[in-house]
């Protein structure tokens, strides 16, 4: 019987592991490899879409029942995967990255949703946060203009090699948390080992990439005019970290990183080494959630099934609704809801 048939009245999904799809960007390194034990055979390896049902790179399920399905086919089977974002197209609202910038990133902007969904064929626009996973001493990201700039001036400055200067450039540590609103020129520097999350969207508007050269002896393609129709050209304010506050709980401990209207990211810590309670775990009614494993290992136990054993780098889905578990061990997670 196929899943597609099988009856999942009453019935409480359970958590499966995804794998991802890789990106080999010229500006990509070896860390996701090397660190996170990202088995794809790619070089550079720039980005992995880990939680993706996005046409440019949707993820596999590597565990339970639907292992070898990609995810997008599993949730068009199975939209009550999704709660209340439940569609007929099988897509998640959301994807998650690992991005390991060996070198600079272009710079670049996003459209919002009003604007992609006119100019390119009913497509969600991009906002998207950053966490920081790790960052050598000079690390940096572009984030906005330091002055405002009207469009003739920064097409000019784009086309004389200029626009360098008036990008505002922000320094930046482990553990730090950017929100990157669609409309904001940015870009991540290099040094920067990232975990993305962000809106299903693969619309990027390049504004200057350094005039680089790619593996076939050409520059890559920039989006100028597109850009300049979505991007804030006003001096933006430096970022701020935001205050976060870590509550204990029995064996787990936990942290908001960033709520808006497309997501809501936690930094979940679990530690049940010398602590007998297991850390209960689940998805409600309303929505799926992703845990994505960013150090440490450990075990899920769920009722009469084998345990699912995760690891740096693994990226859990739970399906909307799905069974309560426990999970065991000392990891740190991104806990990441719709």
């Amino acid at each position: 019987m196929t899943n597609k048939n099988m009856n999942w009245s009453g019935r409480k999904a359970l958590p499966f592991i995804l794998k991802p799809v890789g990106k080999n960007y010229l500006w990509g390194g070896r860390r996701l490899r090397e660190e996170f034990g990202k088995d794809i055979a790619m070089t550079p390896l720039a980005e992995t879409w880990e939680c993706s049902t996005h046409p440019d790179g949707p993820s596999i399920v590597s565990s339970g029942e639907f292992t070898g399905q990609t995810l997008d086919r599993v949730i068009k089977e199975h939209p009550e995967f999704l709660g209340r974002y439940a569609t007929a197209t099988g897509q998640l609202p959301i994807i998650v990255k690992l991005i390991d910038a060996k070198e600079n990133l272009s710079v670049q902007v996003h459209p919002d949703d009003d604007y992609a969904n006119i100019h390119e064929n009913g497509q969600l626009g991009k906002s998207e946060m950053w966490y920081v996973l790790d960052a050598s001493p000079d690390a940096h990201l572009v984030y906005g203009l330091w002055q405002d700039l009207d469009k003739d001036q920064l097409r000019s400055y784009i086309a004389d090699g200029s626009i360098e200067k008036y990008l505002q450039k922000v320094n930046i540590h482990k553990d730090d948390v950017f929100y990157i609103e669609a409309g904001t020129i940015h870009a991540i520097g290099a040094g920067a080992l990232v975990a993305e999350i962000q809106e299903n969207s693969n619309l990027t508007y390049r504004l200057y990439d350094y005039n680089r050269i790619d593996k076939n002896g050409k520059k890559r393609q920039l989006h100028i005019e597109r850009a300049l129709e979505v991007a804030s050209l006003e001096k933006m304010s430096k970022p701020k970290q935001p205050m976060r506050v870590l509550r204990y709980g029995k064996g787990c401990a936990r942290e908001l990183l960033c709520r808006c209207k497309y997501f809501e990211v936690c930094r979940m810590i679990v530690n049940t080494e010398h602590n007998r309670e297991l850390v209960s775990y689940y998805a409600d009614q309303t929505s799926f959630r992703v845990l994505f494993c960013i150090s440490g290992c450990g075990t899920i136990l769920m009722d009469q099934e084998l345990p699912l054993h995760f690891f740096k780098g693994d990226c859990i889905f739970f399906p909307a609704n799905s069974k309560e578990v426990r999970i065991h061990g000392y990891a740190q997670f991104l806990d990441v809801k719709g």
